[in-house]
């Protein structure tokens, strides 16, 4: 093989790794386990110990259906799944005990709707920092995500 061929080879070769690297950096997963995907794992701070919120997409990419009960995480003292709705002109929260995801379908944990409650965080928390929060699931083992800090004006 020529000299040319063999350096057109090599260019080839890191073009086609930047690209898929640029793709993985434009499509983050968080997590990935036994037929679950969570990405775009991220979590609105605001100051103080004021509550923070964890917004991600959960795929359940299994042949069965999956229940998220709960959620944990070392940086705060209470995690909770909650549903934010609007009935009647009038804004609301309520807690959840479990969502069901069937085969091959999503859920989408984004403001306005289901989210992470992140109650009483233990130490201080900046945009940028990753906190590990463990999602919790009826006959399942749990899985561990990691959600990047970012402030409330960027959601």
């Amino acid at each position: 093989m020529s000299n040319r061929k063999r350096e057109l080879k090599r260019w080839t070769s890191a073009a086609l790794l930047g690209g898929l690297a640029a793709c993985l950096l434009a499509f983050p997963l968080a997590a990935s386990a036994d037929g679950l995907d969570v990405t775009d794992a991220r979590m609105r701070v605001l100051p103080g110990d004021m509550p923070a919120a964890g917004y991600f997409r959960l795929d359940n990419t299994s042949d069965k259906t999956v229940v998220l009960v709960g959620a944990k995480s070392d940086a705060f003292e209470k995690v909770e799944l909650h549903r934010s709705m609007n009935k009647d002109g009038m804004a609301s929260m309520e807690s959840v005990s479990r969502l069901e995801v069937a085969p091959d379908e999503h859920i989408e944990f984004a403001p306005q709707g289901y989210h992470l409650m992140l109650m009483k965080p233990t130490g201080a928390l900046s945009a940028g920092d990753e906190v590990e929060i463990t999602l919790e699931f009826e006959h399942r083992d749990p899985l561990t995500v990691d959600f990047e800090a970012v402030p409330p004006t960027s959601m």
